[in-house]
């Protein structure tokens, strides 16, 4: 059985970046979210790239790190040199859920991670060995798509060599479960690593 865990909210916590990105740059959340959005209608596919969103642009590897502030600084009037999507990002790790992809795998199961991440996100989690229990990682920004979009799913099947009713996806997205569960891959919405366990018909004690 192959088992497709993500990582934010999952195995790690999210850190949202909200409050400390306000600080460093001296701005509101709102003004950074405005300033990253763009001026276009998503969706809209034949804009140009300094006018579209500029998370969506990073998930989907599009740019990079120094493209996203220099766009950013472009936008705003703030001259950014810093990666401050690294040097602020610090989530903790869930250790109960690591304990149950450890069991998975003790089990004869294949465990990845499957994480919409931006590329400084990607490498601070290398960084700190948050992919490292896991037989292989799919990273939104090296694949070029993000959740919830099925191609996304599709590319870790093919490079699995593995089938949707074989397939276990676990993620803390509504969303992304539901557009997994459309081509037939058992999704699991997480809540609690003990909760995911009992989904999965693991005993609690064998695990935690």
């Amino acid at each position: 059985m192959l088992y497709i865990f993500d990582m934010g909210g999952v195995v790690t916590t999210t850190a949202a970046l909200d409050e400390k990105l306000s600080a460093v740059l001296g701005i509101t959340a709102q003004e950074f979210q405005k300033f990253c959005a763009g001026n276009s209608v998503a969706g809209c596919a034949e804009r140009n790239a300094e006018d579209r969103d500029l998370f969506k642009l990073c998930s989907d590897g599009i740019i990079g790190a120094k493209e996203f502030w220099s766009e950013f600084s472009r936008r705003s009037g703030i001259d950014v040199k810093t990666d401050w999507f690294h040097w602020l990002f610090h989530p903790e790790r869930n250790e109960k859920t690591v304990a149950l992809i450890k069991f998975l795998r003790s089990q004869g199961n294949r465990v990845v991670c499957g994480t919409n991440t931006i590329e400084s996100h990607y490498l601070n989690h290398l960084e700190r060995g948050d992919y490292a229990f896991f037989d292989q990682t799919y990273s939104s920004c090296l694949m070029g798509v993000s959740k919830p979009d099925t191609a996304f799913w599709s590319i870790i099947l093919q490079a699995e060599n593995t089938r949707a009713q074989d397939t276990v996806f676990i993620d803390d997205r509504p969303e992304n479960c539901e557009a997994a569960a459309s081509l037939g891959i058992r999704a699991i919405h997480f809540t609690t690593a003990e909760n995911t366990a009992e989904a999965l018909g693991i005993q609690a004690e064998d695990v935690f």
